[in-house]
């Protein structure tokens, strides 16, 4: 990955003029190449990354295993293109091990996920079945820490 793409992907507040300071290059050059990087579909967004816990917000984040029947000529793509397509999942992967996908389903209720997967990704043709695991802290995502430094307040002892 080329070094633009590492400190956007690093921090993606950094203006075009911090950037190009950065690079030794120019503004124009920069903003032109990011225009070119999200014009081709190699950068997909930009997100914050927030402590929810912080907020008080009362939801949780599940990740799901799935083991899928996969389609003949098409593999694994039509099912996980699919679980995509569901508005509650936010993202899908392609797993070695036990389970063939998995999926993140963020912003929910407990309730919320438990219906999700009986209503909606259990009944699905091709999965054959599934095992959530509901994320019950965050300590680090996307390079951001999650728990601040424990503090020490046992105190100097002297002998």
């Amino acid at each position: 990955m080329d070094k633009l793409l590492k400190l956007i992907e690093k921090n993606p507040r950094l203006s075009d003029r911090e950037l190009a300071v950065m690079l030794g290059a120019e503004e124009k050059d920069i903003k032109d190449k990011i225009r070119t990087l999200e014009e081709s579909g190699i950068i997909k967004g930009y997100r914050a990354v927030i402590d929810k816990e912080k907020t008080q917000e009362q939801t949780v984040t599940a990740l799901i295993e799935i083991k899928v029947h996969p389609k003949f000529e098409h593999g694994f793509d039509e099912v996980a293109c699919q679980i995509s397509n569901l508005d509650e999942v936010e993202s899908v992967y392609l797993m070695s091990g036990g389970f063939d996908l998995a999926c993140l389903v963020t912003d929910k209720s407990f309730q919320e996920v438990a219906m999700f997967v009986a209503n909606r990704l259990a009944p699905m043709d091709s999965v054959m079945s599934t095992a959530t695991h509901f994320i019950l802290k965050k300590y680090k995502e996307q390079g951001a820490v999650f728990t601040d430094t424990p503090k020490d307040d046992r105190g100097n002892i002297s002998l």
